[in-house]
């Protein structure tokens, strides 16, 4: 299962039925689950973990040291999830002491060619990130979440559950949940209302997050106001929790 020119360490951790493919390179802190795919020229390093049936395509690298000037050979993790596609070229780093120390990709993630994932990020389930979407360190990613082509996001921003970007956007403030957003600078574009059909959202559910995003967006009302407005409709509408509880939660404020 292994190609003769790759470079296992022996104290690496691979599930039995792991491939790994022609010249790749895995280090000595890395452990692997069954199922998983590693193509060819695909190098893994430091203390990487990586779930089941994982297909890792060429020229990737995970696992590298982060791309910041504190890193100071901290023992930071990566750990990758089960049933994830990773296209050509992508490159994911390991946390920093400065946060949680982990960089964390979920479950049936479709991430495409060129996708960077920084230091400390924190990627949801069931994503999809078109080719060279980039996330700076510190990114907080929902689930089912549609980044689209060359969308780069500022780090420390948070990224709602079933959103979807343009391609080309330019990400500074938080996004939240079930919203289309797209542009440079960024700006909201209505909800992805064919996104929760698919994924089972009722009509009403759909209304309701509707309403939502006008009060939030459409009424002229200030942040606050909006958020105290969508509060009292969330008595009413449960699937407004996450949008309740992402606008209490965000930092950098959202996009407007």
């Amino acid at each position: 299962m292994h190609h003769p020119t790759s470079i296992i360490h022996q104290n690496a951790r691979l599930a039995d039925d792991v491939e790994v493919g022609a010249y790749s390179v895995i280090g000595e802190n890395v452990e692997i689950g069954p199922g998983t795919v590693i193509g060819p020229h695909v190098v893994i390093s430091g203390h990487t973990r990586i779930g089941r049936n994982n297909r890792i395509f060429q020229f990737c690298s995970l696992g590298e040291i982060p791309q910041d000037k504190k890193y100071a050979n901290e023992p930071t993790r990566l750990e990758i999830g089960d049933h994830n596609t990773i296209r050509e070229f992508c490159t994911f780093n390991l946390g920093t002491a400065q946060d949680t120390g982990i960089t964390r990709l979920g479950n049936h993630n479709w991430i495409m060619a060129y996708v960077h994932l920084a230091h400390d990020c924190q990627v949801g389930d069931h994503t999809i990130f078109a080719n060279n979407s980039q996330l700076a360190g510190h990114v907080e990613v929902g689930d089912y979440a549609i980044l689209g082509g060359f969308t780069v996001v500022h780090q420390f921003v948070r990224i709602g559950a079933h959103i979807i970007t343009g391609m080309g956007t330019i990400l500074l403030q938080d996004v939240p949940p079930y919203v289309l957003a797209s542009g440079n600078p960024c700006a909201p574009h209505g909800i992805n209302s064919e996104g929760l059909k698919r994924r089972g959202f009722s009509s009403s559910a759909i209304m309701a997050i509707k309403r939502a995003y006008k009060t939030l967006y459409k009424s002229g009302m200030s942040l606050d106001d909006a958020k105290a407005a969508i509060r009292t409709q969330h008595i009413e509408h449960a699937e407004l929790l996450p949008l309740v509880e992402f606008l209490d939660a965000s930092q950098r404020g959202i996009i407007r």
